[in-house]
């Protein structure tokens, strides 16, 4: 990676990851011809680079062997814990290449607190955020070559833990493995930047009170997949999912979270209430909406209220963010009993400036003056 600009970024430089996490070079990385060819053509999270981080934690020696080592398929006991009692979370997050040649990445602390929360749900033992930190330090840094530079790639980077301990039995598991996987990637939906359709699932719930909705662990996605199937075959490309208590307040979407804009500029999204992830773009978002002037609420939004306002003019936006996706308008509305179009269907100002304002931070265009970005390279 060449230098060309100077990083406007204010964040400190990266630290020694090589310190805790001992690097094993694979024996068989990919050629330069071959990671070019990847690196040509970007899809989303379906190539990864020559090495994954790794941890394994042991009810009785606790967090240890940490090591960067050469991506490859991983040995599972049959009775592996995780198999059979899904006791698994995971986090997801970006590295991106700035002009000078450095690479960053976004709020890594706020996943790496998200990653403790979720273990402590799942009766997982915490990671160290130092040891988070540490681990997607090193991996950028043996696998910096395969961080792309076109324009809106980035580095994706998933974190994620499992019981592997072999027995059949409800408890928690005592031995566990963590590890950290990177892939080269493009927009998360092919088309970009263009307004998506949502169908609303008024049969399917994605959590109750009590349950897991505010961790990020992998059950709550399989139980999103039979309604986005219903979303596709509809010709919708995400769903959304209503409360469990009344089915009639917005939750969010199988993997963002869900913003409102009214013509009188206020912008409202449906508050944590234990069943919605604590989104890390949703909260960076709250802070760049109230910059740039707008009114933020967090509430509960009655799905008839969205309703009614899309057909008054009364809601001028509707739109969609998460890491991988980052800021997505939302188009057409659609369940067995509507199907209506936002507004005219198209992007709008909202969320148009707030795509630019959190991207432009993300790729090193505009100045981090909240200290979101950290240098990883």
């Amino acid at each position: 990676m060449t230098s060309t600009t100077p990083a406007t970024n204010s964040a400190t430089s990266p630290q020694s990851a090589e310190d805790t996490f001992d690097v094993r070079p694979s024996s068989h990385p990919r050629t330069a011809e071959e990671r070019a060819e990847v690196l040509s053509d970007l899809g989303f999270g379906v190539a990864f680079t020559d090495h994954m981080a790794r941890a394994t934690w042991t009810s009785d020696a606790g967090w240890h062997d940490r090591r960067i080592e050469a991506y490859a398929p991983l040995q599972l006991d049959p009775a592996a814990a995780v198999l059979h009692y899904a006791q698994e979370i995971f986090e997801g997050l970006k590295a991106y290449a700035h002009a000078d040649g450095s690479v960053w990445a976004f709020r890594p602390e706020a996943n790496a607190r998200r990653f403790a929360r979720s273990a402590r749900r799942l009766a997982l033992p915490e990671l160290p955020e130092e040891d988070f930190l540490a681990s997607i330090r090193a991996l950028v840094h043996t696998d910096v070559e395969w961080v792309p530079t076109s324009s809106g790639a980035s580095m994706y980077l998933r974190p994620f833990m499992f019981a592997s301990e072999a027995f059949l039995g409800v408890r928690p598991a005592k031995r566990v493995e963590y590890l950290v996987i990177a892939s080269p990637v493009g927009p998360y939906f092919t088309r970009g930047f263009t307004p998506v359709s949502i169908w609303v699932s008024e049969e399917y719930h994605r959590a109750g009170p009590g349950g897991t909705g505010e961790a990020k662990c992998g059950g709550n996605y399989a139980a999103s997949l039979l309604p986005q199937q219903e979303a596709y075959a509809h010709g919708c490309d995400q769903v959304c999912f209503l409360d469990s208590s009344t089915n009639t307040l917005l939750e969010e979407l199988g993997g963002m979270n869900l913003f409102v804009v009214g013509a009188d500029g206020v912008v409202s999204t449906p508050r944590l209430s234990g069943t919605i992830l604590e989104g890390v773009t949703r909260s960076s978002i709250l802070e760049l909406l109230g910059e740039q002037g707008h009114e933020v609420r967090e509430r509960d939004i009655p799905l008839a209220e969205v309703l009614d306002g899309v057909a008054s003019g009364a809601v001028t936006e509707v739109f969609a963010c998460g890491t991988a996706a980052v800021v997505t308008p939302v188009g057409r509305l659609a369940s067995a009993r509507f199907d209506v179009s936002v507004a005219d269907g198209a992007a709008g100002a909202v969320t148009t400036a707030i795509h630019t304002a959190l991207t432009d931070v993300q790729f090193g265009v505009q100045e981090d003056t909240h200290g979101w970005m950290q240098r990883l390279v």
